[in-house]
């Protein structure tokens, strides 16, 4: 049976080309923003787009806060895309606006150290050894879009904790995994055969 994967409309992402990925990635997909509801979905996926501290601001106007809180400890599949991705992190300066994360991956969000802004585009990444959401698509490339990343982790990540990087003049991270809480810089609704292949390894853990 497939998984029911919940997608949180609160305020921020690529909803509808997310959905159909997911969809074609084996999930049904419940596209929603009642917090109750998809506490009881089998996977969660935090979408986002445009700034850092609106994306916050949405997410604990709608109760994401407190969703994820109560999801992390579940072991349930757990994916942020882009912003989303971005927001795992401890912090984010954006614009000269700092705004707190939630602290799921360790480090800052920043500008991108480079003179060609925004990063858009086709781009392949350096996955490390053993990562299970690249199974099959670790030379693939993905679709990028921002202007803000996180660089290289400020600390060694946590045993158990992959971290894929990826360079546009200098070297950000990609994508962090650990067990079924996953997050990606690139957009995997974007990144045609491969985005899917890489949701359906999600989705799979």
């Amino acid at each position: 049976m497939s998984r029911r994967v919940g997608l949180f409309d609160y305020g921020s992402g690529n909803l509808h080309s997310a959905a159909r990925a997911l969809e074609a990635a084996g999930g049904r997909v419940a596209l929603t923003r009642s917090t109750r509801e998809l506490a009881a979905c089998d996977a969660l996926v935090v979408p986002g787009v445009g700034a850092y501290a609106a994306c916050m601001t949405g997410l604990r106007a709608s109760g994401g806060t407190e969703l994820l809180a109560d999801w992390l400890p579940t072991g349930k599949p757990l994916l942020g895309i882009c912003v989303g991705h971005q927001i795992f992190f401890e912090s984010g300066s954006e614009h000269g606006v700092q705004a707190t994360g939630l602290g799921i991956w360790p480090g800052r969000v920043q500008l991108l150290a480079a003179r060609r802004l925004p990063h858009m585009g086709w781009n392949r990444v350096e996955v490390p050894d053993g990562s299970r959401i690249f199974a099959s698509v670790e030379t693939e490339r993905f679709y990028f879009v921002h202007s803000y990343a996180a660089p290289v982790l400020p600390v060694p990540p946590q045993p158990g904790t992959l971290v894929t990087t990826a360079t546009h003049e200098t070297t950000f991270i990609a994508a962090v995994e650990s067990a079924g809480i996953c997050s990606t810089q690139f957009h995997p609704e974007k990144s045609g055969a491969a985005g899917v292949r890489l949701l359906r390894n999600w989705l799979e853990q």
